[in-house]
């Protein structure tokens, strides 16, 4: 049963049962008949649809798209506190919330656009379900997640001893072996750790005050959304540990859709090198790579007009 909470001339928000738990939605409406993109958010269990508004606030649209808080994440999480989530029960949740869009907006097939995490659960959906996929659209793609790590970190080593800084040096000495092939809270903090100084040396999305400024500013934000981000790791440890292993080339690489990348061409979090390398090998109808100028793991972010571009000509290739 779903609710309606909000609505203003730019987005409309909801609930929506899915299988068996209230999930948060949340709708940036174009015309009716310009296709759908539902956007699977990154983390695991890191919402994104509280900075959607940066986006899709009176933006010119050929689509509509809907985001929604994953199980374990964001608002749902907040409904549904002691589900804990793990990758099979994330795909099944997504097959019907795809059904349940489909039917909203009246619909033989949407468009998929995974983000970071999310692309691991969109490439999986499109390979396995092309009946309802109209095309896949990644984003922060994930091929091989240890591949990705060890490679970033990489990267980060020779920013650092180039730097000649002594701090950051003895912090990387002090992080010591990374990636394991394991995954545990004191994993967890390495990967911060990591992250925060892949963000200072431009090599990753460095979500301190940027994204401090969006939560203020996000028209579907409150004080209690804060919780979700900081119970994340707890509530998705299952879905981290399974990630780990991950390898997008196991899942094969014949599409039945056309395939859209989306990459930010500093990309060292998902090394834009891995996903262009799979992305050249895989065989579907159409596909084209969007390569975006000064921005990271987080395109929509760091370079917001290029981003809408290319979602408005991929909306226009007769999705």
């Amino acid at each position: 049963m779903k609710k309606n909470m909000k609505k203003d001339r730019t987005y409309t928000e909801e609930y929506v049962s899915i299988a068996g738990i209230d999930h948060y939605l949340l709708h940036y409406r174009s015309k009716p008949e310009d296709p759908v993109i539902l956007f699977i958010h990154g983390g695991p269990g890191q919402t994104e649809s509280f900075f959607a508004f940066i986006v899709e606030e009176y933006a010119a649209r050929n689509y509509n798209i809907v985001y929604y808080d994953q199980r374990g994440a964001g608002k749902t999480w907040l409904k549904n506190k002691k589900s804990k989530p793990d990758t099979e029960i994330l795909k099944n949740d997504l097959l019907e919330m795809v059904l349940y869009v489909k039917k909203t907006y009246n619909k033989e097939k949407i468009a998929i656009l995974g983000h970071s995490w999310g692309s691991v659960l969109g490439s999986m959906f499109a390979l396995e379900y092309p009946e309802h996929t109209s095309c896949y659209i990644g984003c922060g793609q994930v091929i091989n997640i240890m591949e990705n790590e060890r490679t970033g970190y990489a990267i980060l080593k020779s920013a650092v001893e180039k730097s000649g800084n002594r701090k950051d040096i003895r912090k990387l000495e002090k992080i010591g072996e990374y990636p394991t092939d394991y995954f545990d809270m004191n994993v967890y903090r390495k990967m911060g750790q990591i992250r925060s100084l892949q963000g200072k040396y431009g090599l990753a999305q460095d979500f301190g005050k940027t994204v401090i400024d969006l939560w203020r500013r996000s028209p579907v934000m409150g004080i209690k959304d804060l919780l979700p981000f900081m119970t994340s790791i707890m509530t998705n440890m299952q879905v981290m540990s399974e990630l780990l292993f991950f390898d997008l080339r196991e899942k094969g690489d014949c599409y039945q859709v056309p395939v859209y990348y989306v990459l930010g061409e500093k990309d060292c979090q998902t090394p834009v090198e891995i996903s262009k390398k799979y992305f050249e090998e895989l065989q579907a109808p159409d596909k084209k790579l969007y390569l975006i100028p000064d921005a990271g793991h987080a395109p929509m972010i760091d370079n917001v007009e290029a981003y809408r571009k290319a979602l408005r000509e991929i909306a226009g290739r007769g999705l």
